[in-house]
């Protein structure tokens, strides 16, 4: 299950998923023909595909989600967490309350109900895996981004929890650490203006490898993490940010 699979990272994630053998059960929100187009592609490569239609806010839609893709594919082995709401870049101390408990409503509230939706189905079918999508902000603060950062910095907590507390039950919990990736919602910031050429300029200067990511590669990531490869890794961060923070 890939919740906010029409969104940038989670339509790559999806994508990586699908080339590496999986099938995919699609949730979105409300862009329905995007998720429609996304389920296309996939099936265009022997995949099969379900598309749920998921408000993170409602757990009964996770719930009914959830039990719509065990119907269509036997079981659910993991579960992709890259669903969020544009993030305005403000200073914390200009942001507004209501934007701030939207976040931490859709963000934080949103990831516990999905995990707590998929919990008892893992644990009785032998396991699953959960990867969420976080932010590198959590190793380095950049400024005026705490609406994305620090929703995430709380599911890291939860993915230690979920790592620590159900690994016993063969579930496993990570977390990518999402750099600037030219893609979704950066290209959207861009378009409004929420980034300049200044910034820009200053941020690309302190990556090592001097370029934005790519979507494929947090794919690359997502996929690697969900799989039977990373099948001793739980509690983890693997920071896809082009050494930000270093």
């Amino acid at each position: 299950m890939v919740l906010g699979a029409t969104g940038g990272l989670g339509a790559a994630a999806a994508r990586a998923l699908a080339r590496d053998g999986s099938d995919v059960a699609l949730c979105f929100r409300s862009k329905r023909d995007a998720a429609e187009s996304l389920a296309g592609e996939l099936r265009a490569h022997g995949r099969k595909v379900s598309l749920h239609q998921v408000d993170a806010t409602e757990p009964a839609t996770l719930d009914a989600a959830r039990d719509a893709a065990i119907a269509e594919h036997g079981r659910v082995h993991g579960l992709v967490w890259a669903a969020g709401p544009l993030v305005d870049q403000l200073h914390l101390s200009e942001t507004p309350l209501e934007k701030w408990k939207r976040a931490i409503e859709v963000e934080v509230n949103g990831f516990f109900s999905a995990a707590q939706a998929l919990i008892p189905h893992f644990r009785a079918s032998g396991g699953g895996s959960f990867v969420h999508l976080g932010s590198a902000g959590d190793l380095y603060w950049p400024p005026r981004d705490g609406l994305s950062v620090a929703p995430k910095a709380a599911n890291e907590s939860l993915v230690r929890g979920i790592a620590k507390e159900e690994g016993r039950h063969g579930i496993r919990a990570n977390s990518v650490l999402v750099g600037v990736i030219d893609a979704g919602m950066f290209h959207e910031l861009l378009a409004q203006g929420q980034f300049d050429d200044a910034w820009v300029k200053e941020v690309q200067s302190q990556l090592p490898l001097r370029r934005w990511g790519k979507a494929e590669e947090i794919g690359h990531a997502v996929s690697f993490l969900i799989s039977n490869r990373a099948g001793y890794t739980t509690g983890q961060q693997l920071a896809v940010a082009g050494g930000y923070g270093v």
